[in-house]
């Protein structure tokens, strides 16, 4: 049984949703160790992402149908009810009636937490004058506020060759380096996600030719 994941992110360019396909499949690989690698399909924006997996709930009911967006503030609801914060304000989603709680995961509270949770990938990406020690500190990535993400990354990157953080040209491929061990020790969302994806890719490999 194929796994899909439909992610916020790629913006709306080809070139931009092929490089978010790519990081997160890369990354998907490494978590599912040779099973069946997820499809991964990038939707942009958060609620195309929300759309699409409900589409998908009617078009594709022989596959598995995962969802997996950014939080976009903290998580009140806990790691096992992601259709709990979903279901607040400002989303408003209404759970899908076949749709269950393990279909749906955040990345708390976006994606650049998952990137702090590996400094050494951080540091070996940009290389020289990478200032790692202007990165937050807390060992809970979820507890960093989203507002903080994205400057303590051009900030600690600001001076490197590559230049300061830039979601498309740069967290896309250092989504292909991050530990996920690293991330799911950092973020009690992020290893439920990927305890799914392990458990759904074993599936995979033992299914019947």
């Amino acid at each position: 049984m194929r796994v899909r994941v439909y992610v916020e992110g790629g913006g709306d360019a080809a070139s931009t949703k092929s490089s978010c396909r790519e990081g997160f499949r890369t990354l998907f690989e490494r978590i599912t160790s040779g099973g069946d690698t997820p499809k991964v399909i990038a939707s942009g924006g958060r609620q195309n992402a929300f759309e699409d997996f409900r589409d998908a709930l009617r078009d594709h009911k022989e596959e598995v149908i995962l969802l997996l967006v950014d939080s976009e503030r903290p998580v009140n609801t806990g790691a096992s009810n992601p259709w709990g914060h979903l279901r607040s304000n400002p989303d408003c989603w209404k759970k899908p009636p076949k749709a269950t709680a393990k279909q749906a995961h955040l990345m708390v509270q976006s994606m650049e937490a998952w990137l702090l949770a590996d400094k050494e990938a951080l540091a070996t990406y940009y290389g020289q004058r990478f200032l790692a020690n202007a990165l937050p500190r807390r060992p809970n990535v979820e507890d960093i506020p989203k507002s903080d993400l994205v400057p303590a990354l051009e900030c600690a990157s600001r001076g490197t060759q590559k230049g300061k953080y830039h979601k498309t040209q740069h967290g896309f491929a250092l989504l292909k380096l991050i530990d996920p061990a690293r991330v799911g020790r950092a973020s009690d969302h992020a290893d439920r996600f990927f305890g799914v994806l392990k458990q759904e890719a074993r599936r995979g490999e033992n299914r019947l030719p």
